[in-house]
C-alpha cells in the first residue's frame, strides 16, 4: 500500500495518505525539491533521535501547498483542473491526510469534521491569499 496520487496532464494535484498505511521506516512521498514535504515517520521501540535543529536558510516558495489531517468526521475534497473541471472527489475519514499541491480545490463536509490544516506562511489574509473560482457545474458542491 502506498500514497495515492491525483495527477492530470502530467501535473500532480494531490497526494493522499490513508489512515491504514503502514511503513517500516520513515518514508517521505514528496519529491525532495517540493516546497512541502509529506511523509510518515516510523521508528522501532527504543529509537532515540539526537537533539537537533533544522538549519535556517532562505527559501523561495512559488506555490502554496496545504495539508489536511482529519481528526474526526468525514469530508470530501474536490480537486478541480485549472479550467474548473472536476478531476476527482476524495473522501477522507478520521486519520486520513491529503496534501493539496496544485490547482483549484473545494471541500464538502459529509459529517461534522475537525481537521488539522497546515500550510506555508505567512498568511496575508483571506482577501489576498484565497482566490475564489467560479465553476460552470457546481453540482459537486451540493450535499
Amino acid at each position: 500500500m502506498s500514497v495515492e496520487v491525483v495527477e492530470h496532464k502530467g501535473v500532480r494535484y494531490a497526494e493522499i495518505i490513508r489512515a491504514n498505511i503502514r511503513v517500516e521506516k520513515t518514508t517521505f512521498f514528496s519529491p525532495p525539491e517540493s516546497s512541502f514535504q509529506f511523509g510518515l515517520l516510523a521508528h522501532g521501540a527504543g529509537f532515540v533521535e539526537p537533539p537537533h535543529y533544522h538549519r535556517p536558510f532562505t527559501r523561495q516558495v512559488e506555490d502554496l501547498q496545504q495539508m489536511f489531517v482529519v481528526q474526526r468526521g468525514v469530508v470530501a475534497v474536490l480537486l478541480l483542473s485549472d479550467e474548473g473541471d472536476l478531476l476527482e472527489e476524495v473522501v477522507l475519514n478520521p486519520g486520513d491526510a491529503i496534501v493539496l499541491i496544485h490547482g483549484v480545490h473545494a471541500i464538502r463536509v459529509i459529517e461534522d469534521m475537525q481537521c488539522i490544516s497546515v500550510k506555508q506562511g505567512p498568511f496575508l489574509g483571506v482577501g489576498y491569499d484565497k482566490v475564489e473560482v467560479k465553476v460552470e457545474d457546481d453540482s459537486c458542491l451540493r450535499t
